[in-house]
């Protein structure tokens, strides 16, 4: 009998062990859920609070990730470096299982993403590409160098410089901040389109400022444009009149209107140049509709919010994300694949089609 008791003890327990068993991975996941995925946490890093396009990008990501069933922790680093790596470094240990990281300095990020690596925490470079490492594994974005290009078509095709008669006209050139990749591909598409017509000597940069590095803007700020304008306008415009300037987003758009207008233009005897952007945030738009700011390009950061979150969702689920590039995106240490966005020109003539219609801005917010 002692025997036989034994034997059904062990054979129960083997059961319970079979039962138990059957509902688990050694993974930690779940039959429905065999990567373990529903319910993680994504450590979401964006560049400041400052500029409503970045927080908008945020709640974006955030909404997109919270209807897949993510949880998700979203920091600003206020347009410094040492602090985001810092809030980088603290998602690595709060235990995030994904990154999607819009860096401030695209070449500051390396030794907290080895961190990342090192924990087998996927990273999404999201929009702006960092630079130097191996540990990015994917790229979210637009068509940067499509961005310029729309900026310099709009400026040929409104001083009507395709037929080669017209001209010359004045031009001044701003770029983004130096430390942020896209810089560089925005102002490169820009230039191929602009610079055979400086070449040509229709369009005429009287600052002498020409070169990528001599046109940067730190932090993509509104101020330091508003005052490089300002020392261009006094030392290159005395007797001169500005027929249009390259602005490559509407931040830095803002200020170089706001000095433009210190120097009486938009009064009539001389009107405001020609003034591209990019994002379509409110206030530019509305500049816009005011016939200060000519145009803008719009990128809808609600699709690169989904782009960025359907990406983490097929890392987390052992799936490769979708991707329309392989080649361009060349950060140095390796080719990231990446999915790039088309962006839009938008002026008076189709904001309300475009920026309106579409939801992207409520009416409302331009009264």
């Amino acid at each position: 009998m002692r025997s036989s008791r034994a034997v059904f003890a062990a054979a129960a327990a083997s059961l319970a062990l079979t039962l138990s068993a059957c509902g688990q991975s050694g993974e930690g996941g779940s039959e429905e859920d065999p990567a373990g995925a529903e319910g993680a946490t994504i450590g979401i890093a964006m560049p400041t609070k400052s500029s409503e396009r970045w927080i908008a990008d945020g709640n974006y990501v955030v909404q997109d990730l919270e209807s897949k069933g993510y949880e998700t922790r979203l920091v600003y680093g206020e347009d410094d470096p040492d602090q985001q790596v810092s809030q980088v470094e603290n998602l690595i240990t709060q235990g995030v299982q994904a990154l999607i990281v819009a860096a401030i300095d695209n070449k500051s990020m390396n030794n907290v993403l080895q961190q990342a690596k090192d924990a087998n925490i996927p990273v999404i470079s999201y929009d702006r590409l960092i630079l130097g490492t191996e540990n990015v594994d994917y790229y979210a974005s637009f068509d940067n160098e499509k961005v310029g290009e729309l900026q310099g078509t709009y400026i040929v095709d409104k001083l009507g410089l395709t037929d080669g008669e017209q001209g010359p006209f004045n031009i001044e050139l701003f770029a983004g901040s130096n430390d942020d990749n896209n810089t560089r591909y925005f102002f490169q598409g820009a230039m191929n389109v602009l610079q055979p017509y400086i070449d040509r000597k229709q369009l005429v940069v009287r600052s002498g400022q020409t070169e990528l590095t001599q046109v940067t803007t730190l932090r993509w700020d509104g101020g330091t444009a508003q005052k490089r304008m300002d020392d261009i306008l006094t030392s290159a415009y005395k007797s001169q009149r500005v027929d249009a300037v390259l602005s490559p987003y509407d931040g830095i758009s803002i200020g170089i209107l706001s000095a433009l207008k210190s120097d009486d233009y938009g009064s009539g005897s001389k009107p405001l140049p020609i003034v591209t952007g990019q994002d379509a945030e409110v206030a530019s738009v509305k500049s816009i509709i005011a016939d200060e700011q000519s145009m803008t390009v719009y990128k809808d950061t609600r699709e690169l919010a989904k782009v960025a979150s359907n990406m983490v969702d097929a890392l987390l689920n052992d799936k490769k994300p979708e991707v329309n590039d392989t080649k361009t995106y060349d950060n140095g240490a390796k080719v990231v694949p990446a999915y790039l966005l088309e962006p839009v020109s938008v002026d008076k003539a189709n904001y309300q089609k475009t920026v309106v219609d579409s939801g992207y801005i409520k009416a409302s917010d331009l009264k």
